[in-house]
């Protein structure tokens, strides 16, 4: 009964993302690219050398890059009858490639309540949550009344004037007889009504489920609502599991739209799921996916699908299994991240010496999910926020290598937040590549430095420069759904890491603008193993473009988040126009 009324609580989502992802993904084939396009007049930079590098024009046939270099030559090489765009100015880059996200969770985001606080949305205290919440009921009242639940993405305590979680108690104002379940924009913690608490079984003296924690009312063991890492994922994961094929499509699609306007033409579906797999495989078939869509099963729980099914490094219609995904703990703004010093403000009802937790708590059984990975030939990112699952992670790292070397693996550690100096130089022994959150710099920077980390701690986070001068390359990531997918304020917070209060999160951090493009395009490429197809604009590579109103590399840096995508196109043809 808790199970299928849950399942009711996701399918919700089917109508109203069924409209957003049939309706855009129509794009994808409303330009179809001529025997030879020639783009010219506009920056177009290639990506391909040590600092930026310009050509004249670009040609474009049959899905890839012919010829890079003078105008009248373009013209020349790309024959009788080709199609000459006038960038007017504009900029023209590689596509971008997602180094992490869930891009099916992106559509899940799409299609539910915002939450997300100034400038993404304007959740900015308990009383607006409730209010969107409401609003949101009110505006799908017929799907509300169908499905009978209200959802909610975004909310951020850290951004909330009370400063807190909103409670059970608090989601009642929404609704005592419907549902309500809201996700933290971590992905990591939420928070359900009693109504909600009542259907999943988390009534008075429940115990925690391992890997996550259900928090209390004081003095009591009657949960309040609040619900951290499995305490939260294990209701959910059920209910994705239980959702049909349509639902799972739609979803899908609604995330590969909301992607393709900020420029992907790669997107990442991380801690896949085998529904994930499977929804992907499907859409692939009938040659819906208007990007490339690479998805790594989370190897804990899909372990028997990855053995039955594999990896490939080929798309097959635009996807491919990439590999697999290992989490290894909570997030830092959630203060639910594994750290080895204590957080400066612990969570409420937790000892002053607070650390986090992992999420697998036996090293031994880190090191065997590893091996198996090793074993397989799989390529492995593993999520690691706090800078102890960073170490446990490092360890088992060097366990596989001593059995099955280190040659080709590119191994990922993904976020890799508080890895330390001394961590750095292990990744860099092991060939473990940094995929990095900078995005936390300006979302959460004020809050680390006052609430979790401490500014010493936090001025490191995500250290780009000093992964630079060590020799290392890295990616940076949005993380979406945690983050919008937006590859502008990758740059942005790249480049300057300015929090919201104006403070340079880390000013021996910062990176240049062509480096932060780098990790989105270039450097992202060879995390994927695809540099031979993908990141730089060179004759005989993908035709994976995005058009931008203005180039990154010219602006004044602070002015890089109000850059805007105009066009993304993959191989050849137009996905998006904004």
């Amino acid at each position: 009964m808790k199970e299928s009324t849950f399942k009711l609580l996701f399918i919700l989502f089917l109508v109203l993302s069924a409209c957003k992802g049939e309706s855009k993904h129509k794009e994808a084939d409303t330009k179809q690219a001529s025997v030879s396009t020639v783009y010219f007049n506009g920056d177009i930079v290639t990506m391909e050398g040590e600092s930026p590098e310009y050509v004249d024009a670009l040609v474009i046939a049959d899905g890839k890059i012919t010829y890079t270099g003078g105008r009248d030559e373009a013209m020349r090489q790309a024959g009788v009858g080709h199609t000459m765009v006038d960038l007017n100015g504009k900029t023209l880059l590689p596509g971008f490639i997602d180094a992490h996200g869930h891009v099916w969770n992106a559509g899940f985001q799409a299609v539910s309540a915002n939450l997300l606080p100034p400038p993404d949305g304007t959740g900015n205290s308990v009383e607006a949550v409730i209010s969107l919440l409401k609003q949101w009921a009110a505006d799908n009242s017929e799907t509300v009344q169908k499905y009978g639940a209200i959802i909610g993405f975004g909310y951020d305590d850290s951004q909330l004037e009370e400063k807190r979680h909103p409670t059970a108690d608090d989601l009642d104002e929404v609704s005592e007889d419907i549902p309500v379940l809201i996700i933290h924009q971590s992905g990591h913690l939420g928070s359900m009504n009693h109504k909600a608490l009542e259907m999943v079984g988390y009534t008075d003296g429940v115990e925690d489920p391992p890997g996550g924690s259900i928090r209390r009312e004081e003095g009591t063991e009657k949960p309040n609502g609040v619900l951290e890492e499995m305490a939260m994922f294990i209701p959910l994961f059920k209910a994705m599991g239980g959702l049909d094929t349509s639902a799972n499509e739609s979803i899908a699609l609604a995330g590969l739209d909301a992607y393709k306007k900020f420029g992907y033409t790669t997107a990442q579906e991380g801690r896949a799921t085998d529904a994930n797999c499977e929804t992907w495989k499907a859409l692939a078939a009938r040659n819906e996916l208007p990007i490339d869509v690479a998805a790594y099963p989370d190897i804990q729980s899909q372990l028997k699908y990855m053995i039955a099914n594999g990896d490939s490094d080929t798309y097959e219609n635009h996807f491919r299994i990439a590999g697999v995904k290992l989490s290894l703990d909570g997030s830092p703004q959630g203060k639910t991240a594994w750290l080895t010093k204590p957080y400066v403000v612990p969570p409420p009802g937790q000892p002053a010496d607070y650390k986090g937790y992992p999420a697998i708590k036996d090293d031994n059984e880190v090191i065997r999910l590893v091996d198996s990975a090793f074993a397989n030939d799989w390529q492995i990112l593993a999520h690691c926020n706090g800078d102890a699952a960073g170490d446990q992670y490092i360890k088992a790292v060097r366990s596989a290598e001593e059995t099955y070397g280190m040659d080709g693996r590119r191994t990922v550690m993904i976020h890799a937040q508080t890895v330390r100096p001394d961590q750095l130089d292990a990744m860099k022994e092991l060939n473990i590549m940094p995929s990095f959150f900078s995005m936390h710099t300006y979302y959460w920077g004020d809050w680390h430095r006052d609430e979790t980390l401490g500014k010493e701690r936090a001025y490191r986070i995500s250290p780009t420069a000093t992964a630079l001068k060590k020799g290392m390359i890295f990616t940076e990531h949005h993380d979406c759904p945690v983050a919008l997918p937006s590859s502008i304020m990758i740059l942005h917070t790249t480049v300057n890491r300015v929090s919201r209060s104006g403070d340079i999160i880390g000013p021996d951090e910062r990176v240049s603008p062509y480096e932060a493009l780098s990790s989105i395009t270039k450097w992202a490429a060879y995390q994927y193993f695809e540099e031979d197809t993908k990141g730089t604009l060179k004759a005989g590579k993908l035709a994976d473009l995005v058009i931008l109103d203005r180039n990154p590399l010219k602006v004044d840096p602070m002015d890089i988040m109000n850059i805007s995508v105009l066009e993304t196109i993959k191989e050849g043809k137009t996905v998006y126009t904004k």
